[in-house]
This record gives structure tokens, C-alpha cells and sequence, in this order.
């Protein structure tokens, strides 16, 4: 889902009846590049693809079948629970994207799927972090009175 969401057209936004620009998350991303804004094109670039894949190919390897909870694979773990919350920034640049366009007169938007697939990766993917935290930690053994 994640990679649909990446690629499928989230916005169209329209400009005095006949500008229309539909934009996907990875087109966004080149759109900044393009622009020369290289700072933005490396935060959400960071939030939006490197840092969920990362987390997705960390929960694969987290997961793999040795039933033993090592410290170094709990304390990454945590790590990815804490740190998950900043893949809410995506959502909220979707927003101001969206309440920015929304307010000005000249310029309409209309949502498509890509941005619902999107977010319901990111909610599984927070979803598995926690679930993977509670499993891991109930395999630990814990520590005799």
C-alpha cells in the first residue's frame, strides 16, 4: 500500500478553470527538486519515503524466526516506535497543502484515492510498529523476585 500511495495521484489542483496539476507524493517530491527547493525536497522526501520503508524493512528483520529478544533488537525496536510519530509529518503537510490551496480564490482542489492509500499505509505501519513492540516484549523474559 505504501508504494501505491507513494505513486498515486493524491491531489489535482486547478488554477483559473483550465491550469490542472495532479500531483502524487513522488511527483511532489521531483516537483521540489525541480524548484530548486532542496531543503523541503529532503525533509519530506526523508518523511515520506525513506524513513517508512525503513521502518517496514526494520519490522521484517525484527520479526525474522529466532524467538529470542536480544537488547539491541528491543532497544531498535523502541526506537522505530518512538521515532514513528514523525511519519505524521507527511499527513500534516498534506494538510497545509491542502487548507493553503483551499483558501485561495483563484485555485480549486479535488482529492483522489492516492491520498487515503497513503494514509492507511502509514496507519498500518504504526499499527505493525506496535503491535511488533507488545510481541517482542511479552517473549522477554522477565526478571525473578
Amino acid at each position: 500500500m505504501l508504494i501505491a500511495g507513494l505513486f498515486l495521484p493524491m491531489l489535482t489542483i486547478t488554477q483559473f478553470i483550465v491550469i490542472r496539476n495532479d500531483f502524487s507524493v513522488i511527483s511532489g517530491i521531483t516537483e521540489l527538486w525541480k524548484a530548486g527547493q532542496y531543503i523541503l525536497f529532503i525533509v519530506i522526501a526523508c518523511f515520506s519515503v525513506v524513513v517508512p520503508l525503513t521502518k517496514i524493512a526494520l519490522l521484517f528483520k525484527l520479526l525474522q524466526n529466532d524467538n529470542r529478544p536480544h537488547p539491541i533488537k528491543m532497544k531498535l525496536l523502541r526506537l522505530i516506535h518512538d521515532y514513528g510519530r514523525w511519519a505524521m509529518l507527511d499527513v500534516m503537510v498534506v494538510a497545509m497543502l491542502i487548507v493553503t490551496v483551499k483558501m485561495g480564490a483563484i485555485a480549486s482542489i479535488q482529492i483522489h484515492p492516492g491520498l487515503y492509500v497513503f494514509g492507511v499505509a502509514v496507519l498500518l505501519i504504526m499499527l505493525t510498529t506496535q503491535s511488533t513492540v507488545k510481541l517482542l516484549e511479552n517473549q522477554q523474559p522477565h526478571p525473578s523476585r
